[in-house]
């Protein structure tokens, strides 16, 4: 499989000192947090059909950016889960050489107890703060080498068990809040896509049907012209026409229904290859290529933000899924402005 992400957090050394990502994850914490203050949009209201159509189509594309980062923040989520699951299976590992170096301590006072008790370098060996007894360099005289290194050991062992409770302590604290914003941001963008069916609802028959005409595909597929740049994207293309007519599905990545990058990521993935969950992280996955040289499995990103994108399939189509209510179809490539071309 081909990735263009980074893998996710590796395991940390048990000796060593667990990483710490203060910095990284307040600035996603920033992000989740800017997504619950995005205005949500006013009820509907009256207007002329063109003004309602124009609202909803406006409405669509606000969610669209808003699902995008939320797909993002969701993703941080994640990862942060996996760095969780990581550190405690870390932490649950040190507890073990903790407590196998206290056993051994443990064996070492019963031997000294029954040929005749407990030396007192033994008994603080085994106490709750061994660090006390070290800080003192000159009670080390009273114990062996093999003694000074156990306890050494068993120090450094607790010490790096200590760190790495209070690094899932502090991640499962940072988990909570960033999982009630993501929750709170949902809830903000399905009132948004709420607003725009009310919209469509209120609109008359012949109205509905005109604006239905005008933002719907030909869901026909188009002569492919031209090869699509390796096997990968034509396996890619391939799984994306497959699945022309599943429903838009916000904030899904299949394999029954899509949001923008979550088709063109299951598609990709369906070749073998990983993309990034957004649509801007699709943006940069792979080599910029001028419009006019798209071959099909190309990544086609609309919008200055790059809020929407859709894999080129030739003939001057590409295939996507839209918004809500809508089904993955087939458009002109020129259907929104174009802001690049990628080939991953």
């Amino acid at each position: 499989m081909v990735s263009h992400r980074s893998p996710r957090h590796p395991g940390t050394a048990l000796t060593g000192r667990p990483a710490v990502r203060v910095a990284a994850l307040t600035a996603a914490a920033g992000a989740v947090a800017a997504l619950t203050t995005a205005p949500v949009g006013a009820d509907p209201g009256s207007g002329a059909p063109q003004d309602v159509a124009a609202r909803v189509d406006r409405l669509h594309a606000q969610a669209e950016r808003s699902t995008e980062k939320y797909n993002a923040a969701s993703e941080d989520v994640d990862d942060l889960r996996d760095r969780i699951a990581n550190v405690q299976d870390q932490a649950a590992r040190k507890q073990s050489v903790v407590n196998r170096l206290r056993d051994d301590l443990g064996a070492l006072a019963g031997a000294q107890y029954r040929n005749g008790g407990v030396d007192p370098s033994v008994a603080l060996l085994l106490s709750a703060a061994p660090d006390d007894f070290l800080d003192k360099a000159a009670t080390l005289d009273r114990i062996g080498a093999r003694n000074a290194d156990r306890l050494r050991q068993l120090r450094e062992a607790q010490r790096v068990l200590d760190q790495y409770r209070a690094e899932a302590g502090r991640d499962l604290t940072e988990l909570e809040r960033r999982s009630a914003a993501l929750k709170r941001h949902k809830k903000a963008v399905q009132r948004r896509l709420g607003t725009a069916q009310r919209l469509l609802d209120r609109m008359s028959p012949p109205d509905r049907a005109a604006h239905d005409r005008a933002s719907r595909g030909t869901g026909r597929a188009p002569v492919t012209t031209g090869a699509a740049s390796s096997a990968r994207a034509a396996a890619a293309v391939a799984a994306a026409r497959s699945v022309v007519g599943s429903p838009y599905g916000w904030g899904q990545a299949g394999p029954g229904a899509f949001d923008c990058s979550g088709l063109t990521q299951w598609s990709y993935a369906r070749a073998g290859v990983a993309l990034p969950r957004t649509s801007q992280g699709q943006s940069g996955a792979g080599r910029r290529v001028p419009l006019s040289q798209a071959r099909p499995g190309d990544l086609v990103i609309y919008r200055s933000d790059a809020s929407h994108v859709a894999m080129y399939v030739g003939g001057g189509q590409v295939v996507h899924s839209p918004y809500p209510g809508a089904q993955v179809r087939y458009d002109p490539v020129g259907m929104m402005p174009v802001s690049a071309v990628t080939r991953p």
